[in-house]
């Protein structure tokens, strides 16, 4: 007998676009400024700013989980969430607890696999459109999670214990990227793989523009107000995430 046609409704997260990727790039750009705007500008340091922010990040994705449908701007909010709390999480990892940026970055790693590991085990796959569960929506997003804190460290990594500096690490990262795009065009390469490669690779990159501009000059930076950027990004994940239509994804069951 042949299989019964998969059930597709639509999901609570955004068809993967291009505008996915320029707002999510800009979350993660948001979540560096955002978070040294906190940690540093702010001088609340990295302990008490992961707190704040992880009190947001909880209550943003309770919310998500709740949620009965796509709604582009509390998701959104939720992939900031992530991006700021990752920010001074890894920074707090890296620099307060003295592990440095490789073991820090060594370890997110770990604590990534093992997400992703223990979600194929409990639901059979990691992809984005098979979200039809409050525990596969967790899953979903702990993995998130767990790839914004990462990239703060491999970004913080590239560009200060490599070398490569902000702008190398720039290049390297947005190159990685173009990669995966020409992977997602001219290969039949899983597409959940090649999605959660873009989704870690995009963060990294968010953490070197993000340091990038509000960086002091000597450090290789701009020097820019780091509430003046946060604003402004803001004001523009606003502008594409109310004015600009989002898909929610189709979801198979």
């Amino acid at each position: 007998m042949p299989e019964a046609p998969a059930t597709v409704t639509l999901g609570k997260v955004p068809e993967v676009t291009l505008l996915f990727w320029v707002i999510k790039i800009c979350a993660t750009t948001l979540g560096e400024t955002g978070g040294d705007a906190v940690s540093m500008s702010m001088k609340l340091g990295y302990l008490v700013s992961t707190g704040i922010f992880a009190v947001v990040f909880l209550v943003a994705v309770a919310a998500q989980i709740r949620a009965r449908r796509f709604h582009p701007l509390l998701y959104w909010t939720t992939i900031v969430a992530t991006t700021t709390v990752g920010t001074t999480l890894a920074d707090f990892a890296d620099r307060s607890l003295g592990i440095g940026y490789a073991g820090g970055s060594a370890l997110l790693l770990l604590l990534l696999v093992a997400s992703l590991a223990l979600w194929y085990r409990s639901q059979g796959t990691v992809s984005f459109r098979s979200l039809a569960s409050p525990r596969a929506e967790l899953f979903y997003w702990v993995t998130i999670m767990c790839s914004q804190t990462l990239g703060t460290a491999l970004g913080d990594w590239t560009a200060d214990t490599a070398g490569l500096g902000y702008t190398g690490g720039a290049i390297l990262f947005g190159s990685m990227l173009v990669l995966v795009a020409a992977a997602f065009a001219w290969t039949r390469l899983s597409r959940t793989a090649l999605f959660w490669a873009a989704f870690i690779l995009t963060r990294p990159l968010g953490a070197v523009l993000g340091d990038f501009l509000d960086k002091p000059v000597q450090a290789g930076g701009l020097a820019l107000s780091r509430y003046a950027l946060s604003g402004g990004l803001v004001a523009f994940i606003l502008v594409c995430a109310l004015l600009f239509h989002q898909r929610a994804a189709e979801e198979s069951h």
